[in-house]
């Protein structure tokens, strides 16, 4: 097998999430994304800072010696393994970001002969593409279950993002998805570390004299967790490790796995959580403030922000000339860069028209059952457009 066919071996169950806002990719659980049958190894994404870059998301092996029961990859199941030496896959890549195919990176792995073994893998890969291949582009590394502090150390100095999986929000929960997974020790701890590190360590002696991003996976529905569940400890790692984002996978079942009959789930929930997740980390909002229902998850008929002013705001509209920021960006159709337009608008004159809401780039249909403008109900202005 030559290196292409191994990349494409590596690459075919590697996919891509779209949940409506633009991110770099969908960090795979612990070692991928479920689903098959794509063999597109090369992706359109986007930073976080904007930029646009055709991204290789691959495996460095697809040998695993866990048993995860969601996995494709797991131990025991029959299909092709392939797996790249250090030296094979940095030298392929190389050639593959001179010739213009790929400008970043996203490495994972399977799990072969312990996660520090493992790790070594991927970190001397990481080294032959900075150092011999002198590659400054984007890269982002995964951190393998049960890798040592001394190994997350180095991958936060050769990578631009760094990601640990949880795949499920508890001990419990997790041992219905990947029985030998350690939650706090194998998981948890590495996004501890990362964040210790950043704390401790100046940005100088990190790639490019910045601290590594740091995000998470969890497998949607794959332990029949609740949403409550998903968003509590969400909203931990934003506090405590400065989580970058939370990525969220539907649970998609897998032919020859102990979870192949187990149902798919509706996607629109992998949306939603998205949805919450952005109001809890970039919205102020708190877990109590998101409408769950009886049974701890959120609706599917409406988006959390809406659910949430429906409840909250519809019978107390907010004054829109009076309003705060952190209460602005509370109300449907009011972004953050919404907000701030209307703080510097009122500066000069009252706003006191949808017509003026919408020239400042408000989805002011959504918003205007929710605001008062000079002290009037907005609803009743809607035939001026």
């Amino acid at each position: 097998m030559d290196s292409l066919e191994t990349l494409k071996e590596l690459s075919s169950q590697m996919s891509f999430e779209a949940d409506g806002e633009p991110r770099l990719t969908s960090p795979a659980p612990a070692c991928f994304s479920p689903k098959e049958n794509s063999h597109a190894f090369t992706h359109p994404a986007q930073l976080p800072n904007g930029q646009k870059i055709v991204l290789l998301k691959t495996l460095l092996s697809s040998a695993c010696e866990r048993d995860c029961f969601y996995c494709p990859f797991r131990a025991g199941r029959d299909f092709r393994r392939a797996t790249f030496k250090p030296d094979e896959f940095a030298g392929l890549f190389s050639k593959m970001n001179r010739g213009g195919m790929a400008e970043g990176v996203f490495l994972s792995s399977g799990l072969a002969g312990g996660g520090v073994r493992t790790q070594d893998k991927l970190l001397d890969t990481a080294e032959l593409l900075r150092k011999k291949y002198q590659f400054r582009g984007y890269l982002h590394l995964k951190i393998m279950p049960g890798a040592e502090k001394d190994q997350v150390y180095r991958a936060m100095q050769l990578a631009d993002r760094v990601s640990v999986n949880l795949e499920a929000p508890s001990t419990e929960r997790l041992a219905k998805l990947a029985p030998h997974k350690i939650f706090f020790e194998e998981l948890l701890r590495s996004l501890k570390w990362v964040e210790e590190i950043r704390r401790t360590v100046p940005a100088y002696k990190f790639w490019n004299g910045r601290y590594p991003s740091t995000v998470t996976q969890f497998v949607a529905g794959g332990s029949d967790e609740s949403d409550l569940e998903l968003l509590s400890i969400t909203h931990w790692l934003n506090k405590n490790v400065r989580l970058k984002r939370a990525y969220f996978s539907a649970f998609h079942p897998i032919r020859d796995t102990p979870l192949e009959n187990k149902p798919a789930v509706d996607p629109m929930r992998e949306h939603r959580l998205y949805q919450a997740s952005f109001l809890l980390r970039d919205y102020g909002f708190d877990i109590e403030d998101l409408p769950f229902t009886n049974d701890s998850n959120l609706p599917l008929h409406t988006d959390p922000k809406q659910a949430w002013a429906e409840m909250n705001l519809l019978h107390q509209p907010l004054e829109l000339n009076k309003a705060e920021k952190r209460d602005l960006i509370k109300i449907p159709g009011i972004g953050i860069k919404g907000a701030e337009a209307i703080l510097y608008a009122r500066r000069n004159k009252k706003i006191r028209d949808l017509s003026s809401l919408k020239k400042l780039g408000i989805i002011a249909e959504r918003a205007a059952p929710y605001v008062l403008l000079d002290g009037r109900k907005a609803a009743t202005q809607l035939n001026m457009f």
